[in-house]
């Protein structure tokens, strides 16, 4: 039997959550595997972590090419892991290698599958990061995990196909599928939507260019998502796929009349067309009752307070 703490991390009659457990994260550097990180570590893993070689190291971290499939099975072997979260790929939509994207997101994932499967020890919970973009331009206003997919992009057909792949072992390994719609938060790279918006008003810029104004998106807070992934892990429902989100939308009208609140300032805001892609998704707007009939209520953070919490980072 559990209780839930104060703090919203599981204590068990033994102990907390992950005590005496080895959480591995792939991608441990990366945006998400940094939260994810002290969300696992405050739940009682020893987490451990990939990341690229050249990269800086530092105690249980191991530089690993997902491709290079011999390093990644001697990885494996030498951390036995309990739970897995691969967050390890290729996140950025508008990433101008094609090849390299399908390389990562598919054989790199395969890599680590095969390895885990091979492991002394199976683990009881493998977690793979996929994407609502494989939901591409759907044709309903709330997307649940029933809308068929239709991507509109490399990256989100990537994701498919790593869905795809990953049946070919859910007889051997506990995986489940976590399809997160946007989400942000501090220490984004500006390349990303949010981020840059954010960046300009911290700046007091007076002008932003973007791109097509008509697209809306669902927004979650970094901090939300990386408390999913730790809460799905912890109940392992191998075999499905969940969005992650918060349930709402906004348009970038919306996002530039929160910031301007914020900054207290209104900034010009201009249409690039090198910004705007042919096949843009105009709406991810995502049903997360899948998700909280598993793992609980998700409390997610108001969009305009992660903003806030961005701008005075």
């Amino acid at each position: 039997m559990e209780r839930m703490a104060t703090d919203d991390i599981p204590v068990f009659l033994g102990g907390r959550e992950g005590e005496g457990r080895r959480a591995l994260i792939t991608g441990l550097r990366g945006f998400t595997g940094h939260y994810l990180a002290q969300e696992l570590s405050a739940a009682g893993y020893r987490v451990y972590g990939t990341v690229m070689p050249g990269e800086e190291l530092g105690p249980d971290i191991y530089p690993v090419d997902l491709l290079d499939r011999a390093a990644v099975a001697e990885m494996v072997e030498r951390v036995q892991p309990d739970v897995v979260a691969h967050l390890a790929g290729i996140a950025f939509v508008a990433h101008s290698n094609a090849e390299l994207i399908y390389r990562v997101n598919v054989v790199g994932t395969r890599n680590l599958l095969e390895a885990l499967s091979a492991g002394a020890r199976r683990p009881t919970s493998v977690l793979l990061a996929s994407s609502a973009n494989i939901y591409g331009n759907a044709s309903v206003p709330v997307i649940d995990e029933n809308v068929p997919p239709a991507p509109a992009n490399d990256y989100a057909v990537s994701k498919l196909a790593m869905e795809y792949m990953a049946r070919l072992w859910m007889d051997k390994l506990p995986i489940t599928i976590a399809r997160p719609f946007n989400y942000t938060g501090v220490g984004q790279a500006e390349n990303f939507l949010l981020p840059k918006i954010v960046s300009h008003f911290r700046r007091n810029e007076r002008r932003i260019e973007l791109g097509n104004l008509a697209i809306a998106r669902d927004f979650s807070d970094v901090r939300m998502v990386a408390r999913s992934y730790r809460r799905l892990l912890a109940v392992a429902p191998a075999g499905e796929a969940f969005n992650v989100c918060s349930g709402s939308s906004h348009s970038l009208a919306d996002l530039i009349r929160m910031m301007s609140d914020i900054a207290g300032y209104h900034i010009d805001v201009q249409v690039n067309p090198a910004f705007v892609r042919a096949n843009d998704v105009l709406q991810l707007s995502g049903s997360n009752s899948k998700l909280t009939a598993v793992v609980g209520h998700l409390d997610p953070t108001p969009l305009c307070d992660t903003l806030r919490w961005m701008y005075e980072a």
